[in-house]
């Protein structure tokens, strides 16, 4: 990290990016670049940027004070990281396998190779979690559909989990079910909500009073599920911010 501006901030290179950008979130500010870019001119580039940055930190801390409790900045022993509503601790591990492997019980452990370079231990640790997190959400969410979708015949073709950088679920003309795998971190009434909003989509395509009616033949307290997403889904939406797949 470097300390030389009002704000902290690190860099990341990637192979995946064809030009440098900037992630800010919550306490955190990082540069994602390609491996060609010079060091100082992503220097050079954050002073650019130094205004945008600091107000886009000043306006985060201001409407998502939650967004921290969600997932952590560093993905280290101690660190905290939310499952189905609530905290668990993350334990790192070391293994002789050659890649990173995810295990939850009463807490997340990540079994960390013990050839992988120290400094990839952040974001490999981080996206071996998106990985583990999407297929725990697939299992998840073909169980609840498995439960609403013989009533009133709510058959999905198929079912996607998606990375969806601003909307929870959707379905498609040929109802086939998307659900955001964020989802995952919320509490699991949450996420069955979605399940079943998306579900009651495939009888009506749109939002009006016969839509919100088979809604809560399936959930009579589908409103305190929405509430839910109303106060705390932006904060969850920018867990995990800065990804990229």
């Amino acid at each position: 990290m470097f300390t030389n501006l009002p704000f902290t901030y690190r860099i990341r290179r990637s192979h995946r990016v064809a030009s440098a950008r900037i992630v800010v979130k919550p306490g955190l500010v990082e540069i994602v670049a390609p491996l060609q870019i010079p060091e100082h001119k992503l220097h050079k580039f954050v002073q650019a940027k130094q205004q945008w940055i600091t107000q886009a930190l000043k306006k985060m801390a201001a409407s998502s004070p939650q967004q921290s409790g969600f997932v952590p900045t560093e993905y280290k022993s101690g660190a905290n990281i939310t499952y189905q509503g609530s905290v668990y601790p993350l334990t790192v591990m070391p293994t002789k396998l050659k890649r990173i492997k995810i295990e939850f019980t009463d807490g997340y452990t990540a079994f960390v190779p013990e050839a992988l370079n120290p400094d990839e231990h952040n974001h490999q640790i981080r996206e071996a979690l998106i990985r583990w997190m999407k297929k725990q959400t697939k299992q998840l969410v073909e169980r609840m559909v498995e439960s609403h979708a013989a009533k009133h015949q709510l058959n999905p073709r198929t079912i996607t989990i998606k990375t969806q950088k601003s909307r929870w679920g959707s379905c498609g003309i040929h109802n086939d079910i998307n659900i955001n795998w964020l989802l995952i971190m919320a509490p699991k009434e949450v996420l069955e909500y979605v399940v079943v909003h998306e579900l009651c989509h495939i009888r009506v395509k749109n939002h009006s009073s016969q839509f919100w009616s088979l809604v809560s033949e399936h959930l009579p307290d589908y409103q305190n599920r929405r509430n839910w997403l109303k106060k705390q889904g932006r904060s969850l939406m920018m867990a995990f911010s800065d990804r990229t797949d």
